[in-house]
């Protein structure tokens, strides 16, 4: 055990048994709608607990989403909230407040507060600097809301995007994920509110992207892809709490398994904050996995094993586990161990204090500020991907203008399209349809129609829905097309829960074809022969390569995941010209459904080849993305060599040859030439964004830790082998020197004897950019007509 102060021991020397669990275990205050899986079934009854005064006799470890859970007046329930600690304090035994928690992913979920764009999006912004600015906003929210935990972030790495939790997820690269995640972490306890590092380990890996499936990763996989997120988070980002996986991995449960709670996260990274229960994660020990014959036995599995706080309820940790104890059945020293945890959290965040709660509720409450509307329009910019142009974006741009332009789809006009499965609206407030938005949120139909104002006719059908048959719209969609001069089309998918949508939690895909009937909507708008730009507007990468490079297609696709309150306006900004395009797609964009599961992190023999009549190559790879100005990279500069363990150095000049302002995200590859397993063909190294004017270079140095290129070996010691290494600057992970979209390759030699690493190493790249001389080019000549 960590040292624990004075005041925690005394508070917990005090402690009877039923007031000790009475601290590692959440209340679920009023549930309404379905928010979690199963979420009817395993909290029957809860409602008929009583009174709080008898539910919270002996103290309460956790408050569970107290503004998330159904639509409440933020000021309102604060003022409620506060009372209630304040009760807590005086009329239990001990006078422990309760922790509050909340989900956070998208924002704040809780009713009028700010949506804003989903971790998808993060990942295509790159922009590790404005993660961290959101999460500090959100954090700064929660806690005037009297909230100390946030469930999040998701550090899952995406490996099927069939699997419907993608779009909670940052990117399908683990560096990126954990650079992001850490941002984010960073972000949220800056304003001391504790991030909750979700969903440890290897949730994303389920088969055949379904969600609770079974996980068959090795343990090099677990190692090299699915743990150095988490391990980043921790070390670089001081994460305080761990949420557990639903999955199983080889046939143990995670909420059950010692090697992880407790050998690694524990004794090896020396991990001391507290280890959270996904909801019904423990009880799901007996009713989903069968590794327990009754609560009581899940209970001490799950305690056993690490878990610290059952959440969302006591469903095991109250009287299942009490029984099992007062019976002799389970040693107590499993319960000390796990609320001397809780009440150190509680101490670290003020919670143990004389003056806890003793100030004013708040009573003027803006959870949707200029401020958190600014961070949400720059990160969904940023976000923003431009996968095919033919000259017609932008509008201004194009000769001639459209003075008609006709605005369709089923996600041209819905406000709920923008925004993620752990927005309010589509996680809670669908259960509420009597109840407005509680925030502004302009559909894209409003938002481009404000964008281009009254010079242009801007015409609406909605032509189909996201699901569904119909198509008796369509007739609509083709005259509005017909007769305009450019037909815009917005199409993709409704996030939502269980069911309720086409992605999002329990809403997995067996195919990766645009939901419905909207494929053919499409194709019907393009064979008017009126210029078409398609948006996708999803929470997955669908297979649209007949939209990019089908004979018949449309003029421009621009690509956005669920980019939030700002996102029409910011989508709208892309189209005429007043933003240049910067996003990259953070996961490959699929061929065909039948490529999955695929990364680019693929060794050799899982690309294309010889052997295999498939072919999995993607139709726009990992960190694609164009721009209204043509970047180029030249003088690319590389240390010769460098001991393993240490760092080296690599240099690029980055030029914007184009006459627009530019966002350019340069990206660092690399490979390993030859090591003792198979190791990826391409890895991304380090990455920076850099704001370019037209005719502006400047040089990018990275100074990159040779652990960027560590492995597991054949005794599966996480290692850096010597060898030669080749790295490179490209616009992606496919770009090559041939097309003119990457530098050469440098070889880089590793040196000396294989270096072993430990928590100690460095894990991040970082980087410095310098202004370049100015460019004489005809680039410039041109930026300056």
């Amino acid at each position: 055990m960590p040292e624990t102060s004075e005041r925690v021991r005394a508070l917990h020397a005090q402690m009877t048994l039923d007031e000790k669990l009475a601290q590692i275990v959440g209340y679920w205050l009023d549930q309404n709608g379905v928010v979690a899986p199963m979420q009817s079934e395993m909290a029957a009854g809860q409602q008929d607990a009583g009174r709080l005064e008898d539910v919270t006799r002996n103290g309460l470890g956790h408050y569970t989403r107290v503004y998330g859970t159904r639509p409440v007046d933020p000021a309102e329930r604060a003022a409620w909230l506060w009372g209630e600690q304040r009760r807590l304090k005086r009329e239990t035994r001990l006078g422990i407040p309760a922790l509050v928690h909340e989900e956070c992913l998208t924002g704040l979920a809780a009713w009028k507060a700010a949506a804003f764009p989903t971790p998808l999006a993060w990942g295509a912004a790159f922009d590790p600097d404005l993660v961290h600015e959101m999460a500090a906003s959100i954090g700064e929210s929660m806690r005037e809301l009297g909230i100390h935990q946030g469930l999040a972030p998701v550090l899952d790495v995406i490996r099927d995007p069939r699997w419907g939790r993608v779009d909670e997820c940052i990117a399908e690269d683990p560096y990126v994920v954990g650079v992001l995640g850490t941002s984010y972490v960073t972000g949220l306890q800056s304003a001391r509110v504790h991030a909750t590092l979700k969903h440890f380990v290897g949730y994303s890996g389920s088969r055949a992207g379904r969600n609770h499936a079974p996980v068959s990763a090795g343990p090099r996989e677990v190692a090299d892809v699915f743990l150095p997120p988490f391990e980043m988070a921790l070390f670089d980002g001081g994460a305080r709490s761990v949420m557990n996986s639903y999955a199983e991995i080889d046939g143990v449960p995670l909420g059950s398994s010692e090697e992880y709670l407790t050998d690694l996260l524990r004794e090896r990274w020396g991990f001391d904050g507290v280890v959270v229960a996904d909801y019904f994660a423990v009880a799901f020990l007996e009713v989903m996995h069968a590794i327990a014959a009754d609560r009581g036995g899940a209970a001490a599995a799950a305690l056993t094993a690490g878990i610290d706080i059952e959440l969302p309820t006591g469903d095991a940790y109250l009287v299942p586990l009490a029984e099992r104890i007062r019976a002799g059945e389970f040693d107590e020293a499993f319960v000390d161990r796990a609320v001397l945890r809780a009440l150190a959290q509680k101490e670290e965040l003020g919670l143990l204090e004389p003056d806890a709660f003793e100030d004013e509720p708040p009573t003027h409450i803006d959870l949707d500020s200029p401020r958190h509307r600014d961070i949400a329009r720059r990160l969904a910019e940023e976000s923003i991907v431009l996968l095919s142009n033919d000259g017609i974006l932008p509008f201004a741009d194009a000769s001639g203008s459209p003075s008609r332009i006709a605005v369709i789809g089923p996600n041209a006009h819905r406000a709920e399209a923008l925004m993620g499965c752990y927005s309010f609206a589509n996680h809670v407030l669908a259960h509420h349809p009597e109840f407005p938005l509680g925030f502004e949120i302009p559909t894209f139909l409003e938002a481009f129609e404000a964008e281009t104002g009254a010079s242009t006719e801007v015409v609406y059908a909605k032509g189909a829905d996201v699901e569904g048959d119909d198509r008796r719209g369509f007739d609509a969609a083709v005259t509005a097309a017909t007769t305009s001069d450019v037909a815009i089309i917005v199409v993709g998918d409704q996030a939502g829960l269980f069911g309720r949508g086409t992605v999002g939690e329990g809403n997995d895909s067996e195919t990766l074809e645009l939901p419905g009937v909207q494929r053919e909507l499409v194709e019907a708008v393009v064979a008017t022969g009126t210029p078409v730009v398609m948006i996708a507007l999803t929470g997955r990468p669908y297979e649209i390569s007949w939209a990019l490079d089908g004979e018949n297609r449309p003029a421009a696709v621009l690509q956005a995941f669920f980019p939030g309150e700002e996102g029409a306006a910011a989508l709208s900004g892309v189209l005429t010209g007043r933003v240049n395009p910067s996003g990259r797609l953070p996961v490959s964009l699929p061929r065909a459904a039948g490529a999955q599961p695929y990364t680019y992190l693929h060794p050799r023999l899982g690309g294309a080849s010889d052997v295999t009549a498939t072919d999995p190559t993607p139709v726009r790879p990992f960190g694609f993305g164009l721009s209204y100005s043509p970047v180029a990279y030249r003088d690319l500069v590389v240390d010769s060599a460098v001991t393993a363990g240490g760092a080296f150095a690599a240099s690029v000049e980055v030029i914007n040859t184009g006459a627009r302002t530019v966002d350019d995200v340069v990206q660092l590859y690399g490979r390993d030439v030859v090591a003792s397993v198979a190791r990826p063909v391409v890895q991304l190294l380090a990455f920076q964004r850099v704001t370019l004017e037209p005719g502006q270079s400047v040089t990018v140095r990275f100074s990159v830790p040779t652990q960027r290129f560590a492995f597991s070996d054949r005794s599966m010691t996480r290692v850096v082998e010597p060898g030669d290494v080749e790295v490179w600057v490209g616009a992606d992970a496919a770009a090559t020197e041939a097309a003119g979209t990457a530098t050469s390759r440098a070889t880089l030699a590793v040196t000396g004897a294989v270096h072993v690493l430990t928590t100690a190493d460095s894990r991040l790249a970082t980087c410095e950019v310098a202004a370049s001389d100015a460019v004489e080019s005809e680039a410039m000549a041109v930026a300056a007509r």
